[in-house]
């Protein structure tokens, strides 16, 4: 089963629900942003502005690579699933659940926030169109799909919980 990859856009709850299963699942979780950042020394607006979008997904693709046989949750950015590559190490090297959540609420969660340099100056039409593009393929990548738009954290470990055991 693991690991257990948590997929999704960008505010959909990966990383908070990634900590949460890890508190009950008693195992380590690992977020490929975090790790990008710490092996680079820099946060993810600094290597986007610095180094570009492909650099990025070059490190982020690595960090996938390195973590296909741990016994770990992997919470990943949202764009990881842009490479075929990518997608199909997910699908083939352990479980995967697509977090989906509808955009409008997506953009309430995150319009204060700025680490997200695909957000930065984005008018919401942007986004959705980001959103459309991706969404066939965390489709793809995915086990599994969890509606997160009405759930709570809690509710949201539960169904995943359910569909892993």
């Amino acid at each position: 089963m693991f690991p257990l990859y948590i997929i999704g856009f960008m505010g959909a709850g990966k990383t908070t629900i990634g900590k949460k299963l890890s508190d009950v699942l008693d195992i380590s979780v690992f977020d490929t942003d975090h790790l990008v950042e710490q092996q680079e020394g820099k946060r993810i607006p600094e290597i986007f502005s610095e180094k570009g979008e492909h650099y990025f997904r070059d490190k982020e693709s690595e960090i996938l690579t390195n973590t296909k046989n741990m016994n770990a949750i992997i919470t990943t950015g949202g764009g990881i699933i842009l490479r075929k590559g990518n997608r199909e190490l997910i699908k083939s090297s352990g479980v995967s659940v697509f977090l989906q959540c509808d955009i409008e609420i997506i953009m309430k969660r995150l319009q204060n926030d700025t680490s997200r340099p695909l957000l930065m100056n984005k008018k919401l039409e942007e986004v959705k169109a980001l959103f459309e593009l991706r969404m066939p393929y965390y489709e793809e990548a995915a086990s599994f799909t969890i509606d997160t738009s009405f759930l709570t954290v809690p509710e949201t470990v539960e169904e995943i919980l359910k569909r892993i055991k």
